[in-house]
C-alpha cells in the first residue's frame, strides 16, 4: 500500500508504462505527472523487469539486521516482565540494555501495559481512572501527600498465601483478624516516603503520625514542610489542625472521590502492597510488620524510581 504522501499508485505507474509505450518521452511523462524522471526510470526499469508485478511496492525491511536484539535476550525480556511486572527502566537496568529497546520488544510481542494489569495476579483487568496532568514540585518540602493503606492481618501460621484457599483460610467470617493500618507520608519533589503500621486510623493516631513523620523528613535534610495534601477523611480535616498550625503548614485537600490528584501516596501505597505486603509469603503478622522499615529503607536509598531518572529518593536530597 502507497503511503499518503505517494505521488503515484499501482494505476499510476501502468499510466507511465502505458505512455512510454505511446512513445512519451520520459522527461515529458515526469512533467505531466509531477514526478522526477528518476522516479519514471525507476518504475519502467522494474515493469521491464517482473512485468506488472514489478509496479506493487516493495518490503523496505532490511535483508540483514546485525545489530538487531537476540531473541536470548527478548526471551529475557519477556520473562521478566512477566515475572515481575516492572517497566522498561527497571528491566532495562537489569538486563543492561536501553529502556527504549525494552518497550519495543514489549509491544512488538503484544504484552498488556501495567495500568492494563492486576498489581497482585498479574491477570488483565480494566485500567483505572488516570490524568495526563503531570506535575512535580521544584524543591523538597514544597509539597507533602499523606494517604492511610488498609491491610488485612497475616494469621499465625500464615493466611491462605501460604496455605491457598479453603474453609480454614482468613477469609471465614468467623475467625475475623482485623486489620492493619499503614500510614505514610511522601515528599512530592524526591519522592522520600515514610511509613508506619498503626492500629487505626483516627485523629489523634493521625496527628501522632505526622509528627513523627515531620521528623523523619528534617532528620533527612527537609527541615520545612509548606504544604500538606490529603483526602477529605475527617481525620485528616480536624485533627491535624493543630500540628500543622504549629510546624507552619498548609493544608489542602483533593476534590471529593478524585485520588489520583494524591496520586504520588496512592503510587506508594500500591507499591507496599506488591513489593513489601504481597511479595512474599509471611507465616504471622509480626513477620510483615517488622519488614516494613527494612523496606522504607531500601525504598529511600536504593530502589530504583522511574521519575527520578532510575535513582533513590535520597539522590535528590
Amino acid at each position: 500500500m502507497s503511503h499518503r504522501n505517494a505521488r503515484t499508485t499501482f494505476q499510476g505507474r501502468l499510466l507511465i508504462v502505458q505512455r512510454r509505450r505511446d512513445g512519451w518521452p520520459q522527461a515529458h511523462i515526469a512533467a505531466a505527472m509531477g514526478i522526477s524522471r528518476k522516479c519514471v526510470a525507476k518504475w519502467l526499469a522494474r515493469y521491464a523487469e517482473a512485468g506488472e508485478a514489478g509496479l506493487y511496492e516493495r518490503s523496505s525491511r532490511p535483508r540483514s539486521c546485525p545489530r538487531q536484539t537476540s531473541a536470548v535476550v527478548e526471551e529475557r525480556i519477556v520473562e521478566f516482565r512477566c515475572r515481575e511486572r516492572r517497566g522498561p527502566d527497571w528491566i532495562g537496568a537489569e538486563l543492561g540494555v536501553p529502556a527504549r529497546t525494552v518497550s519495543r520488544v514489549i509491544a512488538r510481542k503484544g504484552l498488556p501495559r501495567l495500568a492494563q494489569l492486576d498489581p497482585m495476579s498479574g491477570e488483565v483487568i480494566r485500567a483505572s481512572k488516570a490524568t495526563a496532568i503531570r506535575y512535580e514540585r521544584e524543591r523538597p518540602g514544597e509539597l507533602v501527600h499523606m494517604d492511610v493503606k488498609k491491610l488485612g492481618r497475616v494469621p499465625d501460621g500464615g493466611g491462605w498465601r501460604a496455605h491457598g484457599r479453603g474453609p480454614g483460610d482468613n477469609r471465614d467470617r468467623d475467625k475475623t483478624i482485623g486489620y492493619d493500618f499503614v500510614h505514610s507520608l511522601v515528599d512530592d519533589h524526591s519522592r522520600l516516603a515514610y511509613s508506619e503500621i498503626l492500629a487505626d486510623e483516627k485523629g489523634a493516631t493521625c496527628a501522632a503520625f505526622l509528627d513523627r513523620a515531620l521528623a523523619y523528613f528534617a532528620s533527612h535534610g527537609i527541615a520545612r514542610i509548606e504544604r500538606l495534601i490529603t483526602d477529605n477523611a475527617w481525620a485528616y480535616r480536624w485533627s491535624l489542625r493543630e500540628v500543622c498550625a504549629a510546624h507552619g503548614i498548609r493544608q489542602k485537600f483533593i476534590k471529593p472521590h478524585c485520588p489520583w490528584q494524591n496520586g504520588k501516596v496512592e503510587r506508594l501505597n500500591r507499591t507496599l502492597a506488591t513489593e513489601w505486603a504481597y511479595r512474599q509469603v509471611f507465616i504471622s503478622n509480626d513477620e510483615r510488620s517488622a519488614a516494613l522499615a527494612p523496606w522504607i529503607e531500601h525504598y529511600n536509598t536504593e530502589r530504583r524510581h522511574s521519575a527520578l531518572g532510575g535513582l533513590p529518593p535520597v539522590s535528590r536530597l
